[in-house]
């Protein structure tokens, strides 16, 4: 994630000194947390819009950020980058949208202008990237301030489901770009899944738009892999119970799969992927790392293999909301759990317990 500090621009004041407020979950710091008043957004930017929240979810991220795991988030920070919403208010630079319109808002800001944004790779917009909910507020509250509104937000087609397009602001988009489009998979592969929460289920989904042989989901969560299993997943593998290398190794002939996808973020699951990948595979990196993984080149160097990351760009969001309107893909599926925007501490609660809960995704939805 970009670590750039950028300051959030003061609240404007109206003339007769009145501010209005709204609710918001706010971060204040490793394990603080509340749902409390704060300055409802104003535009800034003659690019910005104000959106009113519709419906909202958790990430992972989101509790990475919790626990104190990304130090750019500063006290008072409200948390979150995913939603659909209602325009409320656009600036004057806005030509796509107005008022009433129904969006749904990308993770990753974009002005579509810079070096960054003309490659396709928006995560690395030079003023912007992934800055919601992590270096300005987020979407966890009744109002959000988007930049570049015109290059950061989606039309939602009349009477499509707004709750399961919740699920293209990020994960669906990251699991289709950074898992299987980095991991070229290809019809016939037999590919391997490490990780089968939201985004492992996101890479499941999206992988079998190109007709994959095998697909091998492996977890220590017997729910979620039972869940993968019902998602379309060919083979499952408890590596809690059972030695994940040996039954990879087993059902390839010994070979070894010709995509493995890391979407975890831990040592022991890289590790893994290293360990079950055939010569000419590619691993494809999802998860977010905060410690030092071990890369064997004394191994791989002659076995032709790709290792790729990706910080997700959401280019690929127009394709998605393109098949989901076809019914080609379902992220409905995802949701597990509903909760009220006002409900947001037991939705952190439900989803930071997601063995226990049986928790995939969670909704939050704005009264």
């Amino acid at each position: 994630m970009e670590t750039l500090e950028k300051s959030q621009p003061s609240v404007k004041v109206p003339a007769n000194g009145a501010t209005k407020s709204m609710k918001a979950l706010v971060y204040h710091g490793p394990g603080k947390k509340a749902w409390e008043d704060k300055p409802r957004p104003t535009i800034i930017k003659p690019t910005d819009a104000i959106v009113k929240i519709l419906k909202t979810t958790i990430c992972g991220t989101d509790l990475h950020i919790m626990k104190g795991d990304v130090p750019e988030v500063t006290d008072g920070r409200i948390i979150g980058h995913e939603g659909v919403g209602i325009i409320e208010e656009a600036g004057s630079g806005v030509a796509n949208f107005k008022k009433g319109d129904h969006v749904l808002i990308s993770c990753i800001t974009s002005c579509g202008k810079c070096e960054y944004c003309k490659k396709g790779m928006y995560s690395h917009c030079e003023d912007g990237g992934w800055i919601l909910g992590h270096l300005i507020d987020g979407t966890q509250a009744e109002y959000v301030r988007i930049p570049y509104a015109d290059n950061s937000l989606y039309p939602i087609p009349v009477g499509a489901d707004e709750e399961a397009l919740v699920m293209l602001s990020d994960i669906l988009p990251t699991g289709f770009e950074c898992g299987v489009l980095n991991g070229q998979v290809k019809p016939g592969d037999t590919i391997a899944i490490v990780g089968s929460g939201p985004i492992g289920i996101a890479a499941l989904l999206t992988s079998q738009f190109y007709s994959p042989a095998e697909i091998i989901m492996i977890d220590m969560d017997e729910n979620r892999l039972n869940v993968a299993k019902t998602f379309g997943a060919t083979q499952i593998i408890n590596s809690g119970l059972e030695n994940a290398v040996e039954k990879i190794k087993r059902l390839t002939n010994g070979k070894g799969v010709d995509v493995a996808i890391e979407a975890v973020g831990v040592p022991a699951t890289f590790e893994l992927c290293q360990e079950i990948i055939a010569p000419g595979g590619h691993i494809a990196n999802i998860g977010v790392h905060g410690k030092s993984v071990t890369l064997h080149l004394e191994t791989l160097w002659s076995q032709n293999v790709t290792i790729t990351t990706r910080l997700v760009d959401t280019v690929t969001t127009p394709m998605l909301l393109k098949t989901v309107g076809a019914k080609k893909l379902n992220p409905n599926q995802l949701i597990t759990h509903h909760f009220r925007l006002d409900q947001v501490m037991e939705a952190y609660e439900t989803f930071g317990n997601a063995a226990k809960e049986k928790a995939l995704k969670v909704i939050m939805t704005a009264d």
